[in-house]
């Protein structure tokens, strides 16, 4: 989707603690090998502070560095992977009423690690819809520290980390011009996150922990043994949603000064995310992002407002922001830097 004159006018992120990877193996949550091959040095942790606090911390600082009343915030998009609070409860509303307090529609948008995306393509759309509206604010924000998840054993390619994130959106100008966003997916590869386990009763209803690696094997193993019926591949959506997006943006993979992508473990980012669209480890955050982990959809947040406030993209510097989440949905986005910090 090509963007016209839609700005990120105010960015934000919350403070919180970091566990180091060697406290992790100390502790025995994470073996000393899979330490070594991941390459990670440390992640965020939030530890009791609920998510949509984390939320409302970020959007307190993107809202004051936006130069936005309260009352030109038109919607509240707001984006998680793992529960926010009280079962039937509405996060968005809370952070509604903790930041800007308006009564404007507060969504909640459940799209994996791409949800950022998701909620950006939202508040685009939203914007451009109707020309009265001014701004709108984006938030992301996660805390895996409960029973439902072990952070350290979930998933091969990333440790799951905590914090929060926000942007404003703004017609008015910002640091930030969205040129253009998108997204391509294989419904098919839904499979990989799903084998192994009942969708009824939902496993977290009873107690079961979020575990993809048990569910990554028993799809292995049922693909090896002939079980499973010819899949895509991720590689192949990730490269088509990269060159739709930067077709759209009117610019080439060439023009990229940056490349922000997930926190995964090294090879995980190379595997994943940079080896399929041909981009070297060095044009990417890997430097950042081994020292705070994965965060789900905030990664895409801090990413940017890591090399924006770190002089890492200066005016005119291009970005393309680049993850993938589980369905499998891969997702892009560019962006240029018209401020200074």
């Amino acid at each position: 989707m090509k963007v016209n004159d839609i700005h990120i006018a105010g960015i934000g992120t919350a403070e919180t603690g970091v566990v180091t990877t060697a406290e992790a193996v100390a502790r025995g949550w994470w073996s000393a090998d899979e330490r070594e091959q991941s390459g990670l040095v440390s992640i965020s942790v939030a530890g009791t502070t609920p998510a949509p606090d984390l939320a409302v911390d970020a959007a307190r600082r993107a809202l004051g560095y936006s130069g936005h009343a309260p009352e030109e915030i038109k919607a509240l998009f707001h984006t998680s992977v793992h529960p926010q609070g009280p079962d039937g409860w509405s996060a968005p509303h809370y952070i509604n009423r903790y930041t800007v307090n308006q009564p404007v529609t507060s969504v909640e948008v459940r799209n994996g690690c791409v949800g950022f995306f998701s909620a950006l393509q939202l508040a685009v759309c939203f914007l451009e819809a109707v020309p009265d509206r001014t701004a709108a604010l984006v938030t992301a924000a996660d805390n895996f520290g409960t029973p439902a998840v072990d952070r350290w054993q979930a998933s091969k390619q990333y440790v799951l980390a905590d914090g929060g994130g926000a942007v404003v959106m703004s017609k008015r100008g910002g640091f930030a011009r969205v040129l253009a966003v998108g997204a391509v997916s294989d419904p098919e590869l839904e499979m990989k996150h799903r084998s192994g386990e009942t969708m009824f009763p939902p496993g977290i209803t009873v107690g079961k922990t979020l575990d993809f690696r048990a569910r990554m094997e028993f799809f292995q193993k049922q693909s090896a043994a002939g079980k499973v019926p010819p899949l895509g591949d991720f590689g192949s959506i990730l490269i088509d949603a990269t060159e739709i997006t930067l077709k759209e943006a009117g610019i080439t993979l060439d023009e990229i000064t940056r490349v922000i992508h997930d926190g995964f473990t090294r090879d995980g980012i190379r595997d994943m995310l940079l080896d399929p669209i041909g981009v070297e480890e060095d044009r990417g955050i890997w430097e950042f992002t081994r020292r705070v982990g994965h965060a789900g959809p905030l990664d895409m947040i801090r990413g940017v407002e890591h090399v924006w406030r770190n002089g890492e993209a200066e005016v005119g510097a291009k970005l393309l922001l680049v993850g993938c989440a589980p369905g499998m949905e891969a997702a892009c986005a560019v962006l240029e830097i018209t401020n200074a910090p």
